[in-house]
């Protein structure tokens, strides 16, 4: 995995990144996810970017350069995770929203629920960053050099097993169609409509 892999729209990225693993090394141990659904959000033309209306100290890591995480926090509730894309200067990061653990699930069990499924453990944007171990402290991070947060090639997935659809849960731009999943896998999160949202046509 290396930068140039990285710096294109979030648009072209977003798709790639299936199949690829992330990983996050702490104190309590080790867990590695392959991810199994993301979404692409721009900068200035997007208007569900946190980016849209310009640079800020929230969302200057979107501005790059490529390659680094941007975190935050979703209704004061969740961290999210998003990989940096893109030229610098230029905001686009794409949004990992679910994945399918491959080391750590011991871990990762703790930190979400016994009784939680396997499918389910880092099936969604906040979950996946629950299961990782992903907080603010991770923010700005380098996942392509860094030595706690890494990301790294997995395995091919072919452009069949691919699937395109509007994104969740937003209510600006929500029937984009930047949202990229895994066909038929059951750790990809269920779409959901913004009650703000008007429904998407042709989803």
């Amino acid at each position: 995995m290396n930068i140039d892999f990285l710096a294109r729209p979030a648009e072209e990225v977003a798709p790639k990144l299936l199949g690829t693993v992330l990983t996050c090394k702490n104190p309590e141990g080790t867990v590695s996810i392959a991810i199994t659904e993301t979404e692409a959000y721009s900068g200035a033309t997007d208007p569900a970017s946190h980016a849209y209306r310009g640079r800020t100290a929230r969302n200057a890591v979107m501005f790059g350069p490529a390659g680094h995480l941007y975190v935050y926090r979703s209704h004061g509730l969740h961290w999210c995770a998003n990989v940096v894309t893109g030229a610098e200067g230029v905001a686009s990061a794409v949004l990992i929203r679910a994945g399918r653990i491959i080391e750590g699930e011991a871990l990762a069990r703790e930190r979400r629920g016994a009784e939680v499924e396997s499918a389910r453990l880092a099936r969604g944007p906040g979950n996946f960053c629950r299961a990782l171990g992903i907080t603010a402290e991770h923010n700005g991070m380098d996942v392509l050099t860094g030595a706690s947060v890494v990301l790294s090639e997995g395995e091919p997935v072919p452009a069949a097993h691919i699937r395109v659809g509007p994104r969740v849960g937003v209510s600006k731009a929500h029937d984009w169609r930047h949202r990229f999943y895994l066909a038929d896998d059951p750790t990809v999160s269920a779409y959901r409509l913004s009650p703000r949202a008007k429904p998407p046509t042709g989803a």
